[in-house]
């Protein structure tokens, strides 16, 4: 069974910098595709950046684009998002979620099947 562990999420100032990791168990990985969704309070859950692991092909959400950077490292099993010039509207629950494969609608919730716990990321301002 997938298991996906996300960690990293803490209080930090407006203009800093996070790295969240999602750490991927349970199966080869190879041919995943892993992405990041985040929650606001009172929000649906949106797409932020999404990460092919074969190519380490990437794809972002226009309201990241340029801020956050995803990564992943084989040997770890490991995604990454890198977050930079954070701002008081990142302020969510972030969490990773995988499917086998490639989706061109990547930036749907409803085509994960495999979702972490979610990790808090707190911008102050």
């Amino acid at each position: 069974q997938v298991q996906l562990v996300e960690s990293g999420g803490r209080l930090v100032p407006a203009g800093g910098s996070l790295r969240l990791s999602c750490a991927a168990s349970g199966s080869s990985f190879s041919s995943y595709f892993m992405g990041w969704f985040r929650q606001a309070p009172g929000k649906e859950r949106e797409f932020v950046a999404a990460v092919r692991w074969s190519t380490s092909n990437t794809y972002y959400a226009d309201s990241v684009k340029g801020r956050f950077t995803i990564s992943r490292d084989n040997a770890k099993n490991t995604v990454y998002l890198q977050m930079n010039s954070l701002q008081p509207e990142d302020t969510a629950v972030y969490y990773c979620a995988a499917r086998k494969y490639y989706s061109n609608a990547y930036h749907l919730r409803h085509e994960y099947p495999y979702w972490g716990q979610g990790t808090q990321v707190t911008v102050s301002s």
